[in-house]
């Protein structure tokens, strides 16, 4: 059997959100007995509160990848990065080949405006002590992904959201705020009397909230966005409470900015608010 790379990550516990966060794109070799001897690697890294997490997608084409996540350590003395797959999400590879669970060991550099992870790999087949050809590594910070970016989502989330079958309903954009910080957090209170709504939330398609009451006390998201990147939130209505429709007062905190928006949604319509991150 010959064998296919997958990725995971242990990212730093201090870095500068201006130098890691975000997109990072290059290739990945591996050693004689791989299924190929280089593959493309996308890492989508997200930095907040001191922890690191993301994506990763090693990949021939945009058809054959596996995809994982990751969390990790940086050395600010030394800018090392190590890094350890943790969980393989989606594989899609051709039936001889293998997924590879790596460990990193990568260097970060800033010459000028190009940013750099250089470094080595060494890793073994999923569920099984079989050891991988070990290879190198070389990625360069990206304006864009080549994937799909995720929002970070629980375990029990993840699972709610896999059962879950909600009436399918139109969705209209109160508002689309330009922020300047990636760090953001969403707050969610009942607007004026509180009267029973409860409310399933998405960001990207990734459920964050589902089937919580909306009350005097806000229900809290948080998620890290990458620069240039399109986030859409959308609220939809488990119910209407006692004064239809189902309305919540939304405060966007990102950095210093603070935003507030009024949501209104209904068994028709979902309410919705785009975010965008200009570095």
């Amino acid at each position: 059997m010959r064998f296919s790379l997958l990725l995971f990550f242990l990212f730093p516990s201090f870095v500068f959100a201006e130098d890691l966060n975000g997109i990072w794109k290059g290739t990945l070799t591996q050693g004689a007995g791989g299924c190929y001897p280089q593959y493309f690697l996308e890492l989508q890294i997200n930095f907040s509160n001191n922890n690191i997490t993301g994506k990763a997608y090693d990949y021939y084409d945009t058809t054959k990848f596996v995809k994982l996540s990751f969390t990790g350590r940086y050395n600010p003395q030394t800018h090392r990065l190590v890094l350890i797959e943790t969980k393989v999400l989606q594989s899609n590879i051709p039936a001889d080949c293998a997924p590879c669970v790596k460990t990193y060991d990568l260097v970060y550099e800033k010459r000028g405006n190009d940013e750099s992870l250089t470094g080595d790999w060494k890793g073994h087949i999923e569920n099984r002590q079989i050891v991988c050809p070990p290879g190198k590594i070389f990625l360069k910070k990206a304006p864009y992904s080549d994937f799909p970016v995720d929002i970070e989502q629980n375990d029990t989330l993840a699972e709610i959201q896999k059962s879950i079958h909600l009436q399918p309903r139109s969705t209209q954009v109160v508002k689309t705020l330009d922020i300047d910080d990636p760090n953001i957090k969403i707050q969610l209170y009942d607007d004026a009397e509180v009267d029973g709504d409860t409310v399933t939330v998405f960001i990207n398609n990734k459920l964050l909230l589902y089937r919580q009451r909306l009350t005097e006390i806000p229900l809290d998201i948080y998620f890290n966005a990458f620069a240039n990147t399109e986030y859409e939130l959308v609220m939809y209505a488990d119910n209407l409470g006692t004064i239809p429709p189902n309305t919540a007062l939304m405060v966007v905190t990102a950095g210093t900015k603070k935003f507030e928006v009024y949501l209104s949604s209904s068994e028709q319509k979902s309410a919705a608010v785009k975010f965008v991150y200009k570095k």
